[in-house]
């Protein structure tokens, strides 16, 4: 790697030549304050807060967007240079509606924190934030937007239009007259987004949040006809934490386990089991077709952004989709029917939720084809985030909590189910599982490590017995979308692809912890979070293969009969819409 010499408030540093002025400085851990870059997303020098003086420049510069050269000298922290990001940083709450208090994202809001850190004055300029507040759309089931919030910061938009290749909202107008909208300004809802939250999360404050469903869930553990169970996703546990201070990458499965607790629920359960019982519907379907003559490539279909973004973007591909419910809407099935029935409880008077760390749940709770016996299989979906905030909310102290373990029945999963969380997961639980029914033989080796990585696209071929597998891992539709226009255009030949909505996977859903820019630029949450779930399955779970978990041969033996069977069909299995755009 080439390297230039360069001075930072008068000391010297060797750093790489292809860095910006704000790359450099982090690399001599100076830190530079900034609200609309992004790295990897966005980088446009628009929130003018990262302005700092190079010698020999006209004026001062944007350091996100200015590269370094040889002998440069940078100076980030003059009295000028304060005073300056003070002001710029006044003038962007002049333009913000102000309900700190109230607002969602108060105590994790950048703007906030910058503002406390400047001591800005939030009245100097003190001209309203717009003459007319605009309308909060709440269309969506998973997103709500608030532009009286907005601080044009663009991320979300960059977002929207990098990570996911959507452009569902994006900057209209020009001057004072800029603001974040859909196409034609039409609710989110009547749009082509995919409701997976990667907004949100990109948001630096609270003009992006998910619709809060957890007073829906008190009310239901304060009602004593109702019997409320909640079940959670593989990698809610490796997220949790970062709501109560941990470090991105710490496994709070037990403290969670607790917290639910005591909250009260009648059943906390590990969302593993369905995520195995996905793997058995998915591995088995996916043989059928291949012996079959089957629609291929089969892809998967656990993801309900990715499920939307293919029935709004590639219609043609909606036949390819497994049929199989996401591991969500299979836990909600299973349990107001098979665990009711062994309970003794009436369907009707269980309420059944979800901890997950997606927006697009939300919205997949209330799609067409995931009831059962006519009611939802699924009542509630919360993010991490409102998980977080009911804790908080009931004073749970979480740090003192010892470490409890899930309710049984459901209290078994396989390393297979809880590598689900990240990107390659499900494609490495199905591989599996299939290679083993396909050959009839034990795997010599369990790690696929091929489709393993944060890679935007991965490709692996297999020889499984007198088959030569072909596999494709998209992360973020952006890197679907290239995917499958290489599917249709014959440069890529797979038979079996799995897509997750969210780059790196549920790890990095939009229904995760929000972190600061400052965190966001130097870990990488993706992999530190992942590392949990490949923990799990290397050295914490005494399973690793979905076919054998015990509970998942139980349910089969007493209940469903076997993968893919007429009964399967009935509760496990759903169908989709060819929505076009």
């Amino acid at each position: 790697m080439a390297m230039v010499n360069v001075k930072i408030n008068g000391a010297d540093y060797s750093v790489p030549s292809d860095v910006t002025v704000l790359e450099a400085c982090r690399y001599a851990n100076i830190d530079i304050p900034t609200l609309c870059y992004l790295k990897d997303v966005n980088q446009i020098g628009a929130c003018r807060l990262c302005l700092v003086e190079v010698k020999g420049a006209r004026g001062l510069v944007a350091a996100c967007v200015y590269p370094v050269n040889e002998g440069m000298e940078i100076t980030t922290n003059s009295p000028k240079i304060r005073q300056i990001r003070k002001t710029n940083l006044e003038l962007v709450l002049s333009a913000h509606e102000k309900k700190c208090l109230s607002c969602i994202r108060s105590t994790t809001c950048e703007l906030q924190k910058l503002a406390q850190e400047y001591k800005c004055d939030e009245t100097k300029f003190c001209y309203s934030p717009k003459e007319n507040l605009e309308p909060i759309d709440a269309s969506s089931p998973s997103i709500i937007r608030d532009n009286n919030k907005c601080i044009l910061c663009r991320r979300c938009a960059a977002a929207c239009e990098k990570l996911q290749g959507i452009s569902a909202i994006r900057v209209v107008n020009r001057g004072y007259d800029s603001k974040v909208a859909t196409m034609f300004e039409k609710p989110l809802a009547e749009t082509s987004c995919i409701n997976c939250g990667q907004c949100i999360v990109a948001c630096p404050v609270g003009a992006l949040y998910e619709h809060d469903d957890t007073q829906k869930i008190f009310d239901a553990l304060s009602d004593p006809t109702k019997h409320v169970a909640i079940c959670c996703a593989p990698s809610v546990r490796a997220t949790i934490g970062e709501c109560f201070g941990y470090e991105p990458g710490t496994d709070c499965e037990g403290k969670m386990v607790a917290a639910l607790k005591k909250l009260g629920f009648d059943g906390v359960y590990d969302m593993n089991f369905t995520a195995d019982l996905t793997i058995m519907e998915e591995a088995y379907e996916f043989i059928g077709r291949v012996q079959n003559g089957g629609k291929l490539p089969m892809m998967t279909s656990c993801s309900p952004g990715w499920v939307k973004y293919c029935e709004h973007y590639f219609p043609e591909f909606v036949d390819n989709l497994s049929t199989c419910k996401s591991p969500q809407q299979m836990f909600g099935a299973m349990y107001k029917t098979y665990f009711a029935e062994k309970m003794g409880l009436d369907p009707k008077d269980i309420v059944f939720v979800s901890a997950i760390p997606c927006t697009a749940k939300k919205f997949e709770v209330g799609r067409d084809g995931q009831d059962v016996n006519g009611m939802p299989g699924v009542d509630i979906a919360v993010t991490t985030r409102e998980l977080g905030r009911m804790i908080n909310q009931a004073g749970i102290d979480f740090k003192a909590l010892a470490d409890e373990k899930f309710d049984q029945p459901i209290d078994i999963g396989s390393g297979a189910g809880a590598i689900f969380g990240a990107t390659g997961g499900v494609m490495e639980a199905a591989l599996r599982t299939a290679a083993e029914v396909l050959t009839g033989k034990p795997l010599e080796k369990l790690d696929f490590e091929d489709v393993r990585g944060t890679e935007g696209l991965k490709f692996a071929a297999y020889k499984i017995g007198d088959l030569e597998l072909k596999v494709a891992v998209a992360s973020g539709t952006a890197n679907a979308k290239k995917l499958l226009n290489g599917v249709k255009d014959g440069t890529y030949d797979v038979q079996f692809i799995e897509v997750m909505a969210c780059p790196g996977g549920c790890v990095n859903g939009g229904g995760q912890p929000t972190q600061p820019a400052d965190v966001r630029n130097k870990v990488d949450l993706k992999k530190v979070r992942a590392s949990v779930l490949y923990n799990a399955d290397a050295n914490k779970l005494e399973y690793r293969k979905s076919h054998d978990n015990p509970i998942i041969k139980k349910v089969y033996e007493e209940f469903l009969g076997e993968p893919n069977s007429h009964k399967s069909h009935e509760l496990l299995h759903t169908h989709y819409v060819k929505r076009g755009l």
